[in-house]
């Protein structure tokens, strides 16, 4: 039987991040095939074949496993899930903005177990295992020491279905606007994840993300000491994609200000997602 323990599985997705970035770098400057699977939601061909690369490396090596992953679905399995996102910030890339990353968690019963978030146009690889602590190219990752909103460098992103259903992400990013240091949209959120977990940024909150998009990224931040919840201060379910991630100093306080917009929009929980 195939070892699956955290420091493996770590591995594994750490290896397999790399194969994909590896794709993505490679064909950046090239030309690309994109196409649009909703109206501002689109795929390029740098997407499938670096999705490709890793499902056919992860299956190698755990041929039992379940496998979800953003362009080809759900495979079942009797294992482990792998839950893959072969390239998060499809648009930046399709625009030739160097800022995406391949995504790679692997999840258990009770939750995340390993996960990777790989950039290859900086070759960062961030990583954690459960239990392990969290990595940036092997050294330690630590969560900011913010304590006050005020000086709170917070980043967001908004969802496929913004242009139908601004109040949510428009409104909470107006109410925080205004209280924090500085507010950022990268275009990733695996990578505004991996950031929060880096202290890069010291929160991070978004509607509507899939498992794919926060699976590594929220081992990540609660490897490296940060909170991890629900954008309504609910623990934290990777089938549920409102998130909010931050210093642990600043949660108390972000959660707060959520909870009071939420109220004021009469806002209802997402369905979990598979």
């Amino acid at each position: 039987m195939s070892d699956e323990s955290p420091a493996t599985l770590r591995r594994i997705a750490e290896e397999g991040a790399r194969l994909a970035g590896r794709v993505l770098a490679e064909r950046f400057q090239g030309e690309r095939t994109i196409e649009y699977k909703g109206g501002i939601d689109l795929v390029t061909d740098a997407d499938r074949a670096a999705e490709a690369a890793v499902l056919g490396f992860i299956r190698q090596r755990y041929p039992g496993h379940a496998i979800l992953a953003e362009e080809s679905g759900s495979s079942q399995g009797s294992g482990l899930r792998w839950i893959v996102d072969p390239l998060d910030g499809t648009t930046n890339y399709a625009h030739r903005v160097p800022h995406f990353c391949v995504s790679v968690g692997v999840e258990g019963p009770d939750g995340v177990l390993a996960g990777a978030i790989y950039n290859p146009m900086l070759d960062e690889l961030f990583s954690a295992a459960r239990g392990e602590g969290a990595t940036l190219n092997g050294h330690p990752l630590r969560a900011s020491g913010t304590t006050e909103l005020g000086h709170a460098l917070l980043c967001t992103g908004f969802p496929y279905d913004v242009h139908q259903r601004p109040e949510g992400p428009v409104g909470l990013l107006r109410r925080f606007i205004v209280r924090a240091q500085g507010m950022r949209r990268t275009g990733s959120a695996a990578l505004d994840l991996a950031y929060v977990a880096a202290g890069r940024f010291d929160g991070f909150f978004e509607f509507g993300l899939k498992p794919w998009d926060v699976a590594a990224g929220s081992l990540l931040v609660r490897e490296a000491g940060g909170t991890m919840v629900r954008i309504d201060g609910a623990p934290f379910q990777v089938g549920i994609g409102d998130v909010l991630a931050c210093a642990p100093g600043l949660a108390s306080q972000l959660i707060a200000e959520s909870q009071g917009f939420l109220s004021d929009i009469g806002w209802k929980p997402s369905a979990p997602r598979a």
